[in-house]
C-alpha cells in the first residue's frame, strides 16, 4: 500500500511540473503569435509602400 502511495506521491509531483511546463509554453507560444503577427504586418506595409515607388534596375538584392 506504502508503494502505491509513493507511486501516486510522485506521479502527482510530475503532473504538476509538466502543468508548469505547458503553462509557460503557452505564454511563449502566445507571445511568438503575436511577434509574427507583427511581423507580416509589418511586410504588409512595406510591400503596399513599395507597389507604388520606383523600381531601380541596378539595386541590389537586400540579400548581397
Amino acid at each position: 500500500m506504502q508503494k502505491l502511495e509513493e507511486q501516486i506521491a510522485h506521479l502527482t509531483r510530475m503532473v504538476e511540473e509538466m502543468s508548469d511546463v505547458v503553462a509557460r509554453q503557452e505564454t511563449e507560444i502566445a507571445l511568438l503569435t503575436r511577434r509574427v503577427q507583427m511581423l507580416m504586418e509589418r511586410e504588409a506595409e512595406r510591400e503596399q509602400a513599395g507597389a507604388d515607388g520606383i523600381v531601380l534596375g541596378d539595386e541590389r538584392p537586400p540579400h548581397y
